[in-house]
């Protein structure tokens, strides 16, 4: 994992225009229309974006992450709100078997301890995705928020750190 760059803005909209592709095949939906505006938060000093870069695939995965205090006062409570959190605020990856996502997610939970943060939390308008990080990532979800455009699922999960996430991002025991 790394930081995201100007450079990286082309790579990140086409992963996620490929990403759109496999949800729309699907029938779980399509993100291809914000792919650009995606990409070019790379490029933005203001937005953290961090990208999962494979040796051979290049940019295979990204993330971006904000604190506490970008969190939604739709989505949490004051309380919440002040507390040290990581947000992630849109996480993308590359089709693949090896559930990429989940790497990202396990990256943001270790990064989270060894800053002294004691959540990640997240949010997702797709209730099936919001089960699937329950169901196979340990996530617990807070409530749903019920605005105009969409119902959003919002997570949250206590940050640890991963001995094994080193093995991991170097592909071994994937």
């Amino acid at each position: 994992m790394r930081a995201a760059t100007g450079a990286d803005v082309a790579a990140i909209a086409d992963m996620v225009r490929e990403r759109s592709r496999w949800l729309s095949e699907r029938g779980l939906g399509e993100c291809e229309a914000a792919a650009d505006e995606f990409g070019a938060q790379a490029a933005n000093p203001d937005i953290l974006v961090w990208v999962l870069e494979h040796r051979e695939r290049g940019v295979v995965g990204c993330t971006t992450i904000t604190r506490e205090n970008a969190l939604p006062p739709w989505g949490f409570t004051d309380e919440e709100r002040g507390e040290p959190s990581l947000f992630l605020t849109t996480s993308f990856t590359r089709p693949n078997p090896y559930r990429l996502g989940r790497l990202l997610a396990w990256w943001a939970l270790d990064r989270a301890a060894t800053e002294g943060v004691r959540w990640v939390r997240r949010g997702t308008a797709q209730e099936q995705l919001s089960r699937y990080y329950q169901r196979d990532q340990g996530w617990q979800l807070l409530r749903v928020a019920d605005l105009p455009e969409a119902k959003v699922h919002l997570l949250q999960r206590r940050a640890e750190h991963l001995p094994e996430l080193p093995d991991l991002m170097s592909g071994r025991g994937l």
